[in-house]
């Protein structure tokens, strides 16, 4: 079965075509960064209307890449959230009207659910049950995976994500946009010198970083915080602490047989070295460009929901806000 997923819930357009669920025969995807970046941050509007330029451009050239066209396309997947409404309806609606045309049938998908399938794109099929550490710029998650469609919400953030933290740190240092890229390349040349709160809430799995970032901005602001560089090492090597200790003494409790790395900040190349040092237990961490938004998780994601006979109607709508849920990865 190949599975064609399209991707918009934030600020990437992504079109991908996964067969079985785990082989990419083409993936592309527009970013929008260089747009963004002179606001620091993702306009929602700029964003949508950035993403009606691109979709079908993207996808075509997806198809192409593949040498496929719609005819040779079994199913077509698109996420419905969560992220940003406006962006969400353009990949909804382009993936509805496709498959309406095309006369395919058409699954939503959970983002947050899509990123754990990044780890079944990498040549290695995970073992189950699995832990699945899902870092962005708007979740920080540990999610228990028995099997597929069959998850548990263990531990999430109290307040900032992890991702969210680190942009809001690289704007406190005057870094830079995204935060994520710009914290880790000054904290190769700086050393983790400053003391720095740590985000556990005790007697929990979960996560809080709202305090780490307060700390960081009082040192700034007394001018105590060092040099950049120091600083984001610091604050980096902080974050990456706090979601290691927390994920492995998780993993630990429910006795899974593998972690899976998820999400954007899943690129962060201190928190992939220190995972992997640390784990007493397997650890699957996806290439660069699968930690990212794209659309050959939502794909992937998407093939293991229609094996099951899952599907949803041309009435999809969009759920910016919505929740991994106990079970299903849907609201």
């Amino acid at each position: 079965m190949r599975v064609l997923g399209i991707e918009t819930s934030c600020d990437e357009t992504a079109a991908a075509v996964v067969e079985e669920g785990i082989k990419i025969l083409g993936n592309k995807v527009a970013s929008q960064v260089d747009i963004h970046s002179r606001y620091g941050g993702v306009v929602p509007e700029v964003a949508s209307r950035q993403h009606l330029l691109s979709i079908v451009p993207v996808m075509r050239q997806c198809l192409e890449s593949a040498s496929l066209t719609m005819h040779d396309i079994d199913a077509v997947a698109v996420t419905c959230g969560p992220g940003l409404a406006g962006s969400l309806l353009v990949g909804a609606n382009f993936a509805k009207a496709t498959a309406m045309a095309a006369g395919k049938p058409l699954i939503g998908i959970n983002h947050l659910e899509g990123h754990i399938y990044a780890n079944w794109l990498t040549g290695h099929i995970p073992t189950l049950p699995a832990l699945a550490l899902i870092v962005s710029g708007g979740h920080t998650d540990l999610v228990l995976m028995k099997d597929h469609g069959d998850y548990r919400l263990i531990g999430r953030t109290r307040d900032d994500a992890a991702g969210e933290a680190f942009d809001k740190a690289a704007r406190l240092l005057n870094l830079g946009y995204p935060g994520g890229p710009v914290i880790e390349k000054a904290a190769k040349s700086g050393k983790p010198t400053l003391k720095l709160p740590k985000g556990v809430i005790p007697g929990s799995s979960d996560f809080s970083f709202s305090g780490l970032k307060t700390a960081l901005y009082r040192l700034a602001e007394t001018g105590q915080a060092g040099s950049p560089n120091d600083a984001a090492a610091s604050f980096q090597e902080a974050v990456v602490k706090v979601l290691v200790k927390r994920t492995l003494a998780t993993a630990e409790e429910w006795g899974v047989n593998q972690i899976l790395l998820a999400g954007g900040v899943a690129a962060n190349g201190r928190l992939r070295e220190k995972i992997l040092q640390d784990s007493p237990v397997p650890v699957s961490i996806p290439p660069l460009s699968l930690c990212t938004d794209n659309a050959a998780i939502i794909a992937s994601c998407g093939y293991f929901h229609l094996v099951k006979g899952e599907r949803s109607g041309l009435d999809l709508d969009v759920f910016p806000s919505l929740p991994f849920a106990s079970t299903g990865g849907r609201a």
